[in-house]
């Protein structure tokens, strides 16, 4: 049977005590801890010198983030695999850090073994991600965007129709909107009728909820009243 290889690795995490309980982790599964530390900078220039087998870096760090690590990282010759190891699941974090080169994205909250054999699986040529985030994953390998935002109920609106919900939002009367707008009565009666349709919904009580929910805010150029 032939031993596995030894992995040698660079911590880069600001938090003390968890590199030291890491490292500790690791040496008992024979991975070899070339450096530790804190710092973004000083990660990047001991992985240059070191050469290790994997980069593991955390997310949230001051002065020099995680990602900006990663980043720095992609504009250099020698360019280690380099696992995210971090306490944030957010889907955005994920996204950008796979974007930026990152062959693995680990949580914090993962069991040891379940980590340590992520890591022999990226060193072999494998991306992995925490089990709860793979389906993001497989997004990215297809080519989706999972952060592409979802289609709000205002892009049926003309800019008119958005600007007469905002008011509505304000508790404007047809009145009150016709006199700010220069339009009359009528016409604002018309695209009243029209944004409840467009929305497919039958109140101005409800129209106003949505412009609420949707951050649409009046701009107010017309007179107060």
């Amino acid at each position: 049977m032939i031993p596995e290889m030894k992995l040698r690795i660079v911590i880069i995490d600001d938090h003390t005590l968890f590199r030291e309980g890491l490292q500790s982790l690791l040496s008992r599964h024979g991975i070899e801890v070339v450096a530790s530390v804190g710092d973004g900078r000083e990660g990047i220039r001991l992985s240059q010198e070191l050469n290790p087998d994997i980069v593991l870096l955390d997310m949230r760090m001051p002065g020099m983030t995680g990602l900006e690590v990663l980043k720095q990282f992609q504009q250099l010759k020698f360019r280690p695999p380099v696992v995210m190891l971090t306490t944030s699941g957010d889907e955005r974090d994920l996204v950008e850090a796979l974007r930026n080169g990152a062959k693995g994205y680990l949580l914090k909250d993962m069991e040891p073994d379940n980590v340590v054999a992520a890591l022999r699986e990226i060193i072999k040529g494998e991306t992995v991600v925490a089990p709860n985030l793979t389906q993001i994953l497989a997004k990215v390998v297809k080519g989706e965007d999972p952060l592409e935002p979802e289609p709000s109920p205002l892009d049926t609106l003309t800019p008119r129709e958005r600007e007469i919900l905002s008011l509505l939002a304000e508790g404007q009367s047809n009145k009150v909107i016709a006199r700010n707008l220069g339009i009359s009565d009528g016409t604002v009666k018309l695209h009243v009728k029209a944004i409840l349709r467009k929305l497919s919904i039958h109140s101005r009580v409800e129209a106003a909820v949505i412009a609420v929910e949707q951050g649409l805010r009046a701009n107010k150029t017309y007179p107060d009243t």
